[in-house]
């Protein structure tokens, strides 16, 4: 398994270069009176290897955020970039080659294809990345190697949300956004959830970033920024951060 090394932090030096950099990042949709603003001049550092938690109320402004980190959306205004990649004024293709070779999304519900074993659903994000790690390897770093010739039907929810966690890492992503990863589940099958995306981010080395309406997992992450009405309201770094089993909610 090739990890990437997290870039050291020392207080002797200066900080580490920032591999997500936005700078007055603004969303509106719709017009007139239907209009609707998401973000609001949102300024915002991500380093390497860093987890992250997006914490706030619904309509907040997080999934807007991610989106456009992920390439998935575009700010109305402003800037975003990760590392040599500008993300703002990308084109289709751009955002599409920056997507398959550098994100893993998680999303809330898991969406894996019921016809095709839990393999073969991580397969076929591996058929399409230029390093793959071997699809086994990656269900084995989320504990479901066992679980490799079973359908998706055969496994729980929190199996499911594991399987598309390896999906998600199999290409060997550079950045992880998981939006609610956990919102559909109890919360022991959570916690084994949570356990699997941080041993993505501490041993791949793998930026992650965390959406969350529940402020207990805020506990697992280096950062945790609080939105509010579009804006980043608050920022708290996380000296002590505990492991998945320790959260309660």
């Amino acid at each position: 398994m090739q990890a990437r090394e997290r870039e050291p932090e020392s207080s002797a030096g200066p900080p580490p270069v920032p591999v997500f950099v936005a700078r007055g990042l603004s969303k509106v949709y719709g017009s007139g009176d239907s209009q609707v603003t998401a973000l609001k001049k949102v300024d915002l550092d991500i380093r390497q290897g860093e987890f992250i938690v997006l914490l706030g109320p619904s309509g907040s402004g997080k999934s807007t955020l991610l989106n456009i980190l992920g390439g998935l959306d575009a700010p109305t205004s402003g800037s975003a970039k990760w590392r040599d990649h500008q993300l703002t004024g990308a084109g289709d293709d751009e955002l599409t080659t920056y997507r398959r070779e550098h994100v893993g999304f998680v999303f809330q519900f898991y969406n894996l294809i019921p016809s095709l074993s839990v393999e073969e659903n991580v397969r076929l994000v591996a058929q399409i990345a230029s390093d793959p790690m071997d699809p086994r390897e990656a269900l084995e770093l989320v504990g479901l190697s066992h679980r490799a010739r079973h359908f998706p039907s055969q496994l729980s929810g929190g199996e499911q949300q594991r399987v598309a966690v390896a999906r998600a890492i199999v290409k060997r992503p550079d950045i992880l956004l998981c939006d609610e990863p956990t919102g559909a589940l109890d919360v022991d099958t959570g916690r084994l959830v949570l356990a699997a995306i941080a041993k993505v981010n501490a041993e791949l080395g793998t930026t992650t970033i965390v959406i969350t309406h529940n402020s207990a997992i805020a506990g697992m992450a280096d950062r945790i920024l609080r939105l509010s009405g579009g804006r980043i309201v608050k920022e708290e770094p996380n000296p002590k951060r505990i492991a998945a089993e320790d959260v309660q909610w």
